[in-house]
């Protein structure tokens, strides 16, 4: 019996994400926890016991998505600028793939101070860019300049501005690769000499 609620319990769960993900995909707007829970079948109390919000599922939603990135980069072999192009053209592809879901909400607070906090959506996407990040770094003969990197890489990767460049400017998923893959390296040089700079004027300070 035990075992049977388990399973109801993660099926209605699953049912929840997919149907979140589904209906950020065609809705233009808000959405509520009711219309999630009736696009899956479920109770909106069966859909808030499972979560406390909207934001949570699709949290929820994005932090499946970003392990998927997560278990593609730990099996990249190659120097750190190979991985890095890698996993960032993957998250393109997958950008694609999971639809309009993958465009975040805004959010008032910073993506460094959401991820510092543990924001589990965030980590798992930060842990898989960030060897490729610091290897690749080392290999320019930059200085590392820690989690700045996967700030700036979140920047570029957006998967709003992903979405743009393919629909609006009409770029295919390779071109987009390919361009912002370049930006981020110029980028990652800026970033850290810019880092250079400052700690300089602060020893002269």
């Amino acid at each position: 019996m035990a075992k049977t609620m388990r399973s109801d319990t993660e099926r209605n769960r699953k049912n929840l994400i997919q149907a979140a993900a589904r209906l950020f995909e065609v809705v233009e707007g808000p959405i509520s926890m009711t219309e999630i829970a009736n696009e899956a079948g479920v109770s909106v109390a069966t859909a808030y016991r499972q979560f406390a919000s909207v934001e949570e599922v699709l949290n929820t939603y994005r932090q499946e998505v970003g392990q998927l990135l997560l278990e593609y980069s730990e099996k990249l072999r190659g120097s750190g600028l190979e991985r890095l192009e890698q996993v960032s053209r993957y998250w393109v592809k997958l950008v694609r793939q999971r639809g309009a879901a993958m465009v975040p909400m805004r959010n008032r607070r910073g993506y460094l101070e959401r991820l510092w906090e543990g924001a589990e959506y965030l980590l798992v996407q930060a842990n898989a860019v960030r060897p490729a990040l610091r290897d690749s770094m080392q290999e320019m003969d930059l200085p590392d300049i820690g989690d700045k990197a996967v700030f700036l890489w979140n920047i570029l990767f957006d998967p709003r501005e992903i979405f743009d460049l393919i629909d609006t400017v009409g770029l295919s998923e390779k071109q987009v690769g390919t361009q912002l893959m370049s930006v981020l390296i110029g980028g990652l040089r800026g970033f850290a000499v810019a880092n250079t700079f400052s700690v300089d004027e602060c020893r002269v300070k």
